[in-house]
């Protein structure tokens, strides 16, 4: 079991940046891949950034490419996002997750945070 807590989200002005993290208890940190999605009112969920275990690998959305980077510290149990350019359209509650294996869809994982609110203004 695997529990995941979210922060560092908040209003934030068009072109700036913010650095959510996502905290991890229970066991084997290390062994599972981490995702962040986000959920725009209204909206269904979607892919924003992946990294596998032991950071061999990230992918990203084609929407945040070249403006966020997901890293993790496995010694926290902590996975990153840091947001920067940001963008209206990145206004949204952000989830991290935890899976066995990559992938970018939301049924790849089995542990979810509650989510943290991100919004920028124009």
């Amino acid at each position: 079991q695997v529990q995941l807590v979210e922060s560092g989200g908040g209003l934030v002005q068009a072109g700036g940046s913010l650095k959510l993290s996502c905290e991890a208890s229970g066991r084997a940190f290390s062994l599972y891949a981490m995702s962040w999605f986000r959920q725009a009112a209204g909206q269904e969920r979607e892919f924003v950034a992946v990294i596998s275990r032991s950071a061999m690998a990230t992918y990203y959305a084609d929407s945040v490419k070249g403006r966020f980077t997901i890293f993790r510290d496995d010694a926290k149990n902590t996975v990153y996002l840091q947001m920067n350019s940001l963008k209206p359209e990145d206004t949204a509650v952000y989830y991290c997750a935890a899976g066995s294996a990559v992938g970018r869809r939301s049924d790849n994982y089995n542990y979810w945070g509650q989510g943290t609110q991100v919004t920028v203004s124009s």
